[in-house]
């Protein structure tokens, strides 16, 4: 019975969508996902999709890659008894795909039969349970009623508890805390069973799979862990077997490959499977008709086109006529843009009403727009709200923080008195200038230590094009910018790149001006490194992050690097400053001389 029930919650995919929307039986489209064991749990300061980008230059080779259903299992040469497992990911990497599929082959009889129960317990609807105080056979009766008549204590049955999503617990797990749980019928606050649970006090033969972000992945403490994987998303040969599989013409499926191939920045984002899905949601609507438009180019086109495509399908539903799709966009936007500042992915019925939805109409967005913003049930009956990816999340805040400035004459940046009293004299006398939001939001993202808003800058500065203008027009009124106001951002934007040290923040910058479809300086270095005059060149700061950029986002392998193809002196101290301007390039190839 116990089985029965975790097969059809496990058995289908809902791709992007909630439960109403089309399922696909998750072994006819599942493809294998890149998984490696990881050195440690340290924590990554960059944005993820920047992760993704370094990830996709490593070669396979470097790695020690590990099937999913291995995870416990000791690796030739390692003789540690594996008991608990952090796997870390970025978002919509396949974390949750993953351990979907280890539950679905533990039911079918395929893989890892020595378990003889798992409990798969989300953070996301622990969370709805933070306040209750209840023993962990309570916890279990809760979410799995049918272990009423199990025994669960005894060390003859292997158990696995799954706790899926870290990085979106809301239960404080304080690891330092002194009270002890040794039996699973005595209560206690739901972080203290948590913790005594993962720190092996309460049923120390029980398995522990934990998944999370990186940047949450050190809730736990690393000599609590005993293994560390990271899943890394699509390899070159997967990214094209997703395509195949879900795309039936398969024809289409070459002429999307071969597209998106001949976009670096689109194509290193297809390590992503939700970005493949949205790809190919996009790229299958528009190559199949005749007169398919402009073909998205940039990050933000891509995205303005899956929401422009999801808006047309709720229209072909029907649904409510009193929702204007203009107004379900931007207070969707309003929560996307308040909860990204905070850093939430994962929203609950309060977090809506601060933002001015009623539960009843996020309900009535939800099913307008389930491949975008989602409502779930869970296991325990509690609603839970999200996006279905961070970069959806990420765009919509963008759109709504764009409209505001445009429509509204509000720089939603401006959080000082001083500034809400410029914004307000502007609006009485004049309009709030687009170049002096775009120049708040490059410093905001410049100030993030974790890099929180460099895609949200992206889809930001991309919205402001004037070809993406008309194209917005189609689901929302815009009133039109200055056309002057991008070449003042392009140009702050260079100024930055000249003073900022981190090459890792120029990167994004040189993203962005490539949304604004600015390619100057790169081009002119691309012309110094095709020539082979790099080294005779007096390159100046910012043309030394531009080398970066641009063998950072080339096709070619970084299989060799040698300082003597960018120096042409003896001068130590200057070779040195080189060096140090070269060191993500230097991280990513693979020798160096």
């Amino acid at each position: 019975m116990f089985k029965l029930n975790l097969l059809k919650k496990f058995e289908r995919l809902y791709e992007g969508t909630a439960t109403q929307g089309n399922p696909t039986l998750l072994n006819e489209i599942y493809t294998e996902l890149y998984i490696t064991e990881s050195e440690s749990g340290e924590i990554s300061n960059e944005h993820e999709v920047r992760q993704i980008e370094t990830q996709s230059r490593r070669a396979a080779t470097e790695d020690t890659a590990i099937k999913c259903n291995d995870i416990f299992r000791p690796l030739p040469g390692q003789d540690k008894a594996i008991r608990t497992v952090l796997t870390k990911g970025v978002a919509g990497i396949g974390k949750t795909v993953s351990v979907q599929k280890f539950i679905l082959d533990w039911v079918e009889g395929k893989e890892n039969q020595d378990v003889k129960l798992i409990f798969p317990l989300p953070f996301r609807e622990i969370n709805l349970m933070k306040d209750k105080t209840l023993s962990l056979s309570d916890l279990l009766h809760y979410f799995f009623p049918e272990t009423k008549e199990m025994e669960i204590t005894s060390d003859e049955y292997k158990v696995l508890f799954i706790f899926d999503g870290l990085d979106e617990c809301r239960v404080s797990l304080d690891f330092q805390s002194h009270e002890r749980l040794c039996d699973i019928s005595e209560s206690a606050a739901v972080d203290v069973l948590l913790m005594n649970l993962i720190v092996g006090n309460l049923l120390p033969s029980a398995l522990i799979w934990i998944t999370s972000r990186p940047a949450a992945a050190d809730l736990v403490p690393s000599e609590c862990v005993h293994r560390v994987t990271e899943v890394r998303g699509f390899s070159e040969p997967q990214k094209e077997e997703y395509f195949r599989k879900r795309i039936s013409d398969q024809s289409l499926a070459d002429r999307i490959i071969s597209y998106l191939k001949s976009s670096r920045s689109l194509y290193i984002m297809c390590h992503i499977p939700v970005f493949c899905w949205i790809s190919a949601t996009v790229l299958e609507e528009m190559l199949s008709r005749a007169e398919s438009g402009e073909i998205p180019k940039t990050l933000t086109q891509m995205y303005t086109h899956f929401l422009i495509l999801q808006t047309n399908i709720k229209r072909e539903k029907d649904y409510e006529k009193k929702v204007t799709d203009e107004d379900m966009i931007l207070k969707l936007g309003k929560v996307a843009f308040q909860q990204l500042v905070e850093g939430n992915l994962i929203f609950y019925e309060e977090d809506l009403r601060e933002c001015g939805i009623d539960v009843t109409e996020a309900s009535v967005y939800s099913g307008l727009c389930t491949q975008i913003f989602r409502e779930e049930f869970g296991l325990y009956q509690g609603k839970v709200f999200c996006f279905v990816h961070l970069s959806i999340q990420e765009h919509l805040a963008a759109l709504y923080v764009h409209h505001s400035c445009t429509n509204n004459n509000t720089n939603v940046f401006g959080q000082s008195l001083w500034s809400k009293i410029k914004d307000w004299f502007q609006l009485m006398f004049k309009n709030v200038s687009l170049s002096e939001l775009h120049k708040r939001a490059v410093d905001k993202a410049l100030q993030s230590k974790n890099g929180h808003l460099d895609l949200f800058l992206r889809f930001l500065l991309g919205l402001s094009v004037e070809s993406h203008q008309v194209l917005l027009q189609q689901i929302m009124t815009l009133k039109s910018s200055r056309s002057d106001s991008n070449e003042k951002t392009v140009e702050y934007i260079k100024k930055k790149i000249r003073t900022i040290d981190s090459s890792e923040k120029s990167i994004n910058l040189f993203h962005c001006l490539n949304e604004l479809g600015d390619h100057s300086v790169v081009e002119e270095i691309q012309q110094y490194l095709i020539s082979g005059r790099i080294k005779e060149a007096n390159l100046s700061s910012s043309q030394w992050s531009a080398v970066v950029f641009v063998l950072l986002t080339s096709e070619e392998e970084l299989n060799e690097f040698r300082l003597d193809k960018f120096v042409n002196g003896l001068n130590k101290h200057e070779n040195t400053k080189i060096l140090q301007k070269l060191l993500p390039v230097i991280k990513e190839s693979r020798s160096v001389q």
